[in-house]
């Protein structure tokens, strides 16, 4: 059953990073924009390398490396030593998810900008918390087993 998840977070991720996570426009009077990770990734490469360098690995290679690792545990194919650098790895991908909520308030605040929640917040929020309900489940079962 492990394993399953987790081969379904392997396609469910790319699917959350193109998947609309808000849409923001100037006041409400203009129309509003549809923000992805993968366009919100595009758009700091052009203004703050450093922060998307940051944001990137928070948002794509540490989820997705740490589920890649998951499913090789679960195969068989990689030492059950190496959850806990999979369990850090789900933990700074939760990290991605502050900034998200943490700009979604700051706009709000600023009362400028209308920004809406959409279903892709909810599908990268998911997918984040079931690699790291993955993770846990895994390592009771590897120290049980």
């Amino acid at each position: 059953m492990l394993t399953l998840a987790n081969l379904v977070l392997l396609v469910a991720f790319p699917i959350s990073w193109f998947a609309p996570l808000l849409r923001a426009g100037l006041l409400p009077l203009f129309g509003l924009s549809r923000i992805s990770v993968v366009s919100g990734l595009q758009a700091l490469w052009g203004s703050d390398v450093m922060l998307a360098l940051l944001v990137t690995f928070l948002a794509i290679f540490a989820p997705y490396l740490k589920t890649i690792g998951l499913a090789l545990l679960h195969l068989g194919l990689l030492s059950p030593r190496v959850l806990p650098a999979l369990t850090l790895l789900g933990k700074l991908a939760m990290a991605d998810v502050f900034l998200i909520a943490l700009y979604i308030v700051v706009v709000k605040g600023v009362g400028l900008a209308t920004v809406r929640t959409d279903w892709g917040l909810y599908l990268f929020t998911g997918c984040v918390l079931a690699s790291l309900a993955l993770s846990i489940a895994s390592k009771r079962a590897f120290h049980e087993g």
